[in-house]
């Protein structure tokens, strides 16, 4: 959950992830919003412009996140937080990496 360790929804590859033998309950959680749409970016469309000033992108700096997927967060954050222990919690908060 985002207001536990400040990871926002998001798909990983299951490579990337570490299997451990901590439960979490999470059957009170609607995730009926979260589909392949939610995590689809917006396609930009490219112009083939042969002047200078085609040649050379714009700064349009990142779009962030939606105000549906800012509500979607939450209300998954709310459902999800209140199954978890404080000691989950604080398991969850720790930073993890696989060198010393």
């Amino acid at each position: 959950p985002f207001k536990v360790n400040g990871v926002p929804l998001r798909r990983a590859n299951q490579r990337y992830c570490i299997a451990t033998s901590t439960k979490i309950d999470v059957s009170g959680v609607d995730v009926s919003t979260v589909t392949d749409a939610f995590f689809a970016r917006e396609g930009k469309k490219k112009s083939k412009s042969k002047d200078a000033e085609g040649m050379f992108e714009q700064a349009t700096g990142n779009a962030g996140r939606s105000d549906e997927q800012k509500a979607s967060q939450k209300k998954v954050d709310e459902a999800m937080t209140k199954s978890l222990s404080a000691d989950v919690k604080s398991y969850l908060k720790a930073r993890f990496s696989l060198t010393a």
